[in-house]
């Protein structure tokens, strides 16, 4: 997973992820057993690790869903090999 967007966040700490999303408060998800999860330094790239193919999933879509990248800026959570059609936006008259 990639997060992209100004001070958007992750923050893995023992069997809990923190993510930092913009909101007025801190989202605290709890990391279902079978699965690891590793955050970058700069804390943009989650990578989610696991045996049980549908655990991963649905943790992944779970994470997602939180914030899911919108077309203008693109600012979000999206998978790694994800694709985000941008929109033009406003033009001046």
């Amino acid at each position: 997973l990639q997060i992209n967007g100004l001070g958007y966040k992750a923050v893995v700490s023992g069997k809990k992820m923190t993510l930092t999303l913009g909101f007025s408060h801190k989202i605290d998800l709890e990391i279902p057993a079978g699965v690891t999860v590793e955050v970058d330094k700069s804390g943009q790239k989650v990578a989610v690790k696991s045996s049980d193919n549908i655990i991963l999933g649905e943790f992944c879509s779970r994470i997602r869903s939180l914030r899911s990248p919108e077309p203008y800026k693109g600012t979000g959570i999206k998978y790694a090999d994800e694709v985000v059609r941008r929109k033009a936006g406003k033009t001046k008259a």
